[in-house]
């Protein structure tokens, strides 16, 4: 049996959509080390922060981006409009929650 080409191409966008949100993490995780680095070499702290808030920033989005992805697949999965509400409500929660 195939699959829908609706399903492949959503599966597709969720594939590149995960390699997009890995690329930002290692990006993140370079400047996590290099805050190290800074720390160790004795930057001010001042330098530091703002490495700091630069680095949570592009955490942040990354989150953002995953709920984003997360909204589109549950209103892409839902069979009618109660559904749609019941996921935007959840999503809604965990924005709450954690953003």
């Amino acid at each position: 049996m195939t699959k829908p080409k609706q399903m492949d191409g959503l599966q597709e966008s969720e594939e590149a959509h995960r390699r997009k949100v890995v690329t930002r993490l290692a990006r993140i995780e370079g400047q996590v080390r290099g805050i190290q680095n800074m720390i160790t070499d004795n930057c001010s702290c001042e330098q530091v922060a703002l490495q700091l808030t630069a680095a949570r920033r592009a955490l942040d989005k990354a989150f953002y981006e995953m709920i984003a992805c997360s909204l589109n697949s549950h209103i892409e999965a839902a069979g009618d409009i109660t559904e749609i509400r019941a996921s935007t409500k959840d999503l809604a929660r965990l924005l709450a929650k954690f953003g």
